[in-house]
């Protein structure tokens, strides 16, 4: 049984199938509340405590602790972060080992974008890392298809633009004083291809997108296609 389980002889149920499940607690409620979550057979309640003999049960199947496990992986152009090809585009699991694919990215980087990949079991470390309530910072080297007008600039940084699901407002330095097409964009939102789509509302393709830091997390020198293991305490 895990580790970070508590030693006495009753156990909170919500933990139990977070940790089993790799989900954070507040999705562990959910499934509880839809009555997926079974204790010796019969339907379990929000709140509840288990003993370490009881069988508990998600959708008819068994399920026990596992050990928390993290990873930093360095994604390369040309790799989704599902589970199952999309067509002929290939995933990262393909160049993970084989115990490492029970592991769920958290936030996820398109196809055509590079860099930090953080997988995990530990749903309420996910949780952590990706609620917009914790404001994570995230950093990127990003390639502009043509120099960034400073009008441009300044409506990124200074008053926002606006997308189909709300505001985008990025914080921007340059990559290089001479190079105004290459820049670094930091931001604390994690809404989906939001980037690119901020440069495209301005006119501009973004033609590298490449994640160095994610919260407390940074690539270092791992190489791409390459990971290293989270010691998390």
């Amino acid at each position: 049984m895990d580790k970070s389980l508590p030693k006495d002889s009753e156990l909170r149920l919500n933990k139990y199938v977070a940790i089993s499940l790799g989900v954070s607690r507040r999705q562990a409620d959910e499934l509880i509340e839809r009555g997926k979550i079974t204790i010796n057979g019969q339907t379990a309640q929000l709140g509840a405590r288990i003993n370490k003999s009881d069988t508990v049960k998600c959708s008819g199947q068994t399920i026990t602790p596992k050990d928390k496990a993290y990873l930093i992986f360095n994604k390369p152009v040309g790799y989704v972060c599902s589970r199952r090809r999309q067509g002929e585009t290939p995933t990262i699991y393909e160049l993970l080992p084989d115990k490492f694919h029970q592991l769920k990215p958290v936030g996820r980087l398109d196809k055509d974008s590079s860099g930090l990949i953080i997988l995990t079991n530990d749903g309420d470390f996910a949780y952590r890392m990706t609620h917009p309530s914790f404001k994570k910072p995230k950093r990127y080297l990003v390639t502009l298809d043509q120099p960034l007008e400073p009008l441009h600039r300044q409506m990124i940084s200074d008053f926002g633009v606006d997308l189909p699901d709300g505001r985008s407002q990025l914080t921007l330095s340059r990559q290089n004083d001479t190079d105004e097409s290459r820049w670094v964009v930091e931001m604390s939102e994690g809404r989906n291809r939001q980037i690119r789509r901020t440069f495209s509302a301005l006119g501009y393709t973004v033609t590298k997108l490449h994640r160095t830091n994610f919260g407390d997390y940074s690539l270092g020198d791992i190489k791409r296609g390459e990971h290293k293991i989270l010691n998390i305490s």
